[in-house]
């Protein structure tokens, strides 16, 4: 899961990893040099960043787009994805920006893409590896998942989970409303719905202090579940 990489480096010439952040100096450098040392096409999407995020990603990425105020990270994903498009993309990778993610997973989430087996992945830490995360944790992601089931109709064994990869063509499908968390969900109604060809794939998730401070707590996941609702009924 965490090899090294066996893409060819057409493939990954072709592969644009979309990184939205906000308010992610002490990491976003560490995310972004991981990722360029394999894939040269790494677009982050500071979304109105309070600290000086963006002028870190600009002495590494490839590409800095920034959103003047923060609109949350649909928006930012949303954003990311069309530039991408805009520049050739034939595959398009999101990554998180605080540094749970391991760069070795992105080769997993596209090759099978790349052998034509389906055209969206979707990375599972429950197939794959949690490290670090707590009970208190799992179990709020063990309730999003059968949240997920029952809303989505989706017989997933992870939900909200930011590795994903898209074909050029899925990418073209994708149009991301609901601008904060709620955009996970939004993303599984729109795979659903299109008929797109999908799988998971085994992720490995590394939990660290920052993350976790960074991550959701019960409060948000109810606004996470509201924003989604909302979304549907004004679609």
């Amino acid at each position: 899961m965490t090899a090294s990489n066996t893409l060819p480096l057409s493939v990954r010439e072709d592969t644009f990893v979309v990184v939205p952040a906000f308010n992610e100096r002490s990491c976003i450098e560490q995310v972004v040099q991981s990722l360029r040392r394999e894939y040269p096409h790494v677009v982050v999407v500071d979304d109105g960043s309070r600290d000086d995020t963006v002028e870190i990603a600009r002495g590494c990425a490839t590409y800095v787009l920034r959103h003047e105020i923060n609109c949350g990270q649909g928006a930012a994903l949303q954003t990311g994805i069309e530039f991408a498009l805009s520049r050739g993309a034939r595959y398009i990778v999101t990554f998180d920006a605080d540094d749970q993610h391991r760069v070795g997973c992105v080769s997993t989430l596209l090759e099978p893409i790349v052998r034509g087996e389906c055209e969206i992945t979707l990375g599972s830490r429950f197939l794959g590896e949690a490290i670090n995360l707590s009970e208190g944790r799992r179990l709020m992601l063990r309730v999003a998942i059968l949240f997920t089931r029952l809303v989505n109709r989706l017989q997933l064994t992870d939900a909200h989970n930011g590795l994903r990869a898209f074909s050029r063509e899925a990418a073209q499908r994708i149009r991301i409303r609901a601008d904060r968390m709620a955009h996970a969900s939004e993303i599984l109604d729109i795979i659903r719905h299109s008929g797109l060809s999908f799988r998971e794939v085994p992720v490995r998730v590394h939990y660290t202090p920052y993350s976790i401070e960074k991550g959701q707590s019960p409060v948000r996941a109810f606004r996470i579940v509201f924003h989604y609702v909302i979304a549907r009924v004004f679609q």
